[in-house]
């Protein structure tokens, strides 16, 4: 079993940055051997939930949204059990709730990061608002 906890969140003017954090607890990072895909995805109002950006605890590669690349950075420090992810250059478009999500056990990022279906552990979100 896997917890995520979500934090950061907020309300930034346009052009602002915000740092997310996702703290996990339970049987990842137990085994250095065992990675697990670590994802933040977000859903605004009336939409679907949309994979922003992925990473392994094993390292790299990091994937990304094409809407987010170059503004958005996804990282990882495994001493501390937490996942963050960093904003930049923020946009009222990338108005949303926010989540951390794990994939089960051993699944690598690739091909599977930015479908919702493939993440077994879910964080409750944190609101991000954009304002212009």
């Amino acid at each position: 079993q896997v917890q995520v906890v979500e934090s950061g969140g907020g309300s930034v003017q346009a052009g602002g940055a915000l740092r997310l954090s996702c703290a996990a607890s339970g049987d990842i990072y137990r085994n250095s051997y065992v990675n697990y895909c670590m994802g933040w995805f977000r859903q605004a109002p009336g939409q679907e939930r949309e994979g922003v950006a992925a990473v392994s605890t094993g390292g790299s590669p990091a994937y990304y949204a094409d809407s987010v690349k170059g503004r958005f950075i996804i990282s990882r420090d495994n001493t501390k059990k937490t996942l963050y992810l960093q904003m930049n250059s923020l946009k009222p478009e990338d108005t949303a709730m926010y989540y951390c999500a794990v994939a089960p056990r051993g699944r690598a990022c690739a091909g599977i990061w930015a479908d919702s279906n493939n993440f077994a552990y879910w964080g409750q979100g944190t609101q991000v608002t954009v304002s212009s």
